[in-house]
């Protein structure tokens, strides 16, 4: 074995490999935390408020059922046990209304209340990460280095996330015809029991069953969720029967829906195709926020400030706009300018452990040993609702690296521990288990024997990816 280098060494190695992570990465808005899956505030608080009312229909609230975003244009959504339902953000960006995706959501219920859940979803929950359980599924496409810099900020390299020829993922998708038809009915009562329409999930399979793309020339929601005429037409009787068919979404659920299509729009599109699609004479608040994110990837922040401060103006209550312009002004550098509009953002949501992230990496990167004590309390406060968190875990070791450099001897080895271990957890929510059990093994060794992190740091060296055989 090499000899060991010498503590300080190591401690600055370890806060400039977390730090440089950070600065090359988008934490909250519209980011892959974990390979191939999207990140960010505004668009899961929108989600938790579909999804709340028809898990509490289904019975399911308890069940802590997580939504992951996956980073693919196509229409698409599945489960894969009783606790992960995933929607590709192409959904989001097609459905033209909260209810058609609402429809969805209630329809995946359907198949998890109902059992529909083969050997192999079983398998894939234990995997411990929505990183590894999609690195199973064959869905884990990095993002690409395109996130540095303004220039390339947001391009996400969209991968085949749906590809149609792994046999892990045809596995997981293959319902049959009558867990499809179980799962429409379910949703319909679902909707029902919440006085919702319908008509979003019958128009989206309607929609859906008119159109011919993807892999061989069949739309990828099809593909999962065969559509034959006899369950169509099943489901249209079933939700035109119900009393609340006409029902619309409530004005504020629409705005926010357009918000989030807006922004993953300026994220994951061209910017000239969202110049393109909100025009200059759409002076709407969703169409200026796609074009205040386009402008910000096209030409940098200093372009797109003005757009930013007239979104805040327009909205002072509205955190993620704070969010947003706190973010763009650290990955441009400009960290003193990053931190007031971040603190505010956590101000109005302090309940969004994403944003408390964000603020943290912005603090981590500001001189003085303040900063990196309300660093910490952020990301404490952050992790203990967000405990998957890599990037929230990459930097809590950044900061116990900071403190360790002007420790004692005695308190710089314990800082040390800390640190490696939370590299640990975040290499292992990555799905990197290698090098999370190499991170695990220097920190077990600075913790004293069947201690909390001690243990933490052994469950990790001793957990193996299931397989799919």
């Amino acid at each position: 074995m090499p000899a060991p280098a010498p503590l300080h060494s190591s401690l600055r190695r370890l806060r400039s490999a977390a730090v440089g992570a950070l600065a090359m990465s988008l934490v909250t808005a519209t980011t892959a935390d974990a390979a191939g899956l999207i990140r960010d505030a505004e668009t899961e608080s929108l989600i938790r408020s579909y999804a709340k009312p028809i898990f509490d229909a289904a019975g399911l609230g308890a069940q802590a059922i997580d939504i992951h975003i996956v980073n693919d244009r196509a229409f698409n959504a599945f489960v894969i046990d009783g606790h992960n339902m995933f929607i590709h953000a192409g959904a989001l960006m097609d459905a033209k209304t909260p209810n058609q995706i609402i429809g969805v959501i209630a329809h995946e219920s359907g198949h998890i209340t109902g059992g529909h859940l083969a050997r192999l979803r079983n398998v894939v929950s234990r995997a411990k990460s929505a990183a590894l359980m999609l690195q199973i599924l064959g869905l884990a496409t990095m993002a690409a280095g395109a996130l540095a810099g303004a220039g390339g900020l947001g391009q996400i390299g969209m991968g085949a996330a749906y590809g149609g020829t792994d046999a892990a993922m045809r596995m997981v998708l293959a319902y049959r015809q009558d867990e499809e038809s179980s799962a429409d009915q379910a949703a319909v009562t679902f909707l029902n029991a919440t006085k919702q329409s319908g008509r979003g999930l019958l128009e989206t399979l309607e929609f859906m069953n008119s159109k011919l793309f993807g892999v061989q020339g069949i739309n990828p929601y099809l593909q999962s969720h065969p559509l034959p005429p006899q369950r169509l037409a099943q489901l249209r009787d079933l939700v035109k029967a119900s009393p609340y068919f006409n029902n619309v979404d409530p004005p504020e659920l629409q705005f926010r829906h357009d918000l989030v299509k807006a922004k993953l729009s300026g994220f994951l599109d061209q910017p000239e195709t969202v110049f393109n699609r909100y025009a200059q004479s759409d002076q709407t608040l969703p169409a200026n926020y796609a074009r205040a994110i386009a402008t910000y990837r096209k030409s940098g922040v200093r372009v797109a400030l003005p757009q930013l401060d007239a979104l805040i103006a327009a909205k002072p209550d509205w955190p993620y706009f704070y969010e947003i312009k706190g973010q763009f002004q650290f990955e441009s550098g400009n960290v003193a300018a990053a931190i007031p509009p971040l603190q505010q953002a956590v101000k109005l949501a302090p309940d969004e452990p994403l944003i408390r992230i964000m603020l943290a990496q912005a603090l981590l990167a500001a001189p003085g040993h303040r900063t990196v004590e309300e660093a910490i309390s952020n990301l404490r406060i952050a992790l203990g609702r967000e405990t998957t968190s890599a990037m929230g875990y990459r930097q809590l070791a950044a900061a116990y690296a900071r403190k360790g450099e002007s420790a004692s001897p005695q308190a710089r080895q314990q800082y040390l521990a800390q640190a490696e271990l939370a590299s640990a957890e975040a290499y292992f929510y990555e799905g990197q288990l290698k090098l999370a059990k190499q991170q695990a093994k220097r920190a077990k060794a600075g913790f004293v024997d069947g201690t909390p992190n001690w243990i933490r740091a052994d469950d990790i060296l001793a957990f193996e990816l299931p397989t799919t055989n």
